[in-house]
């Protein structure tokens, strides 16, 4: 569930106590290993973590005019969750992330890039922020860049792939002869 809240403060004061308290505990770690450029604000009715467009003027390429998001944190109806977006976007930093959670002992609920908890417990802090660490401003809109640039690549290869087997379908069911079926005979 969105918040309509336009400040961190807000959002924090709007959560109950014990949501609070665990956002608040990830929120610090987050912060203590934000590195230099990256700002916090509201973004998608979450706590968010980003470029703002004063170091990445094009934005999150859905939206420019939101900025290149990072990392988000949120209080949902069921659970919590924390987006880490390397996590998401690198092959390489996923393999790692979810083997070294496994070396915690604590169970990992995570899709794509959303990690889901109920209570700070649940959390590999540590890891976390280590992986927020490892990502700096530039390392991430450039790694965002070769992304997108890829993703780009293989839209056009698959539509161009697309747009030529309907005329080769077509092609090939123009030149089959059709064959009248049988009458079946009683014996």
């Amino acid at each position: 569930m969105q918040s309509q809240a336009t400040t961190v403060e807000q959002y924090l004061a709007e959560l109950p106590d014990d949501r609070r308290a665990a956002i608040s505990a990830v929120r610090k770690v987050i912060l203590k290993n934000l590195n230099k450029g990256y700002e916090e604000g509201m973004q998608y009715g979450a706590i968010g973590y980003y470029v703002p467009h004063s170091l990445y003027p094009a934005g999150y390429h859905c939206d420019p005019r939101q900025p290149l998001g990072f990392a988000a944190l949120a209080s949902q109806k069921n659970y919590m969750s924390l987006y880490m977006m390397p996590v998401y976007c690198d092959g390489a930093t996923e393999t790692t992330f979810r083997d070294e959670w496994i070396k915690t002992g604590k169970k990992l609920d995570m899709g794509k890039c959303c990690i889901r908890f109920k209570k700070v417990e649940d959390l590999a802090l540590d890891l976390i922020g280590e992986t927020i660490r490892r990502t700096p401003v530039k390392k991430w809109i450039a790694h965002y860049e070769t992304v997108l640039k890829t993703s780009r690549t293989k839209a056009v290869r698959t539509k161009t792939a697309a747009s030529s087997k309907p005329l080769a379908v077509k092609n090939k069911v123009a030149t089959q002869k059709t064959v009248p079926k049988k009458k079946a005979t009683k014996k």
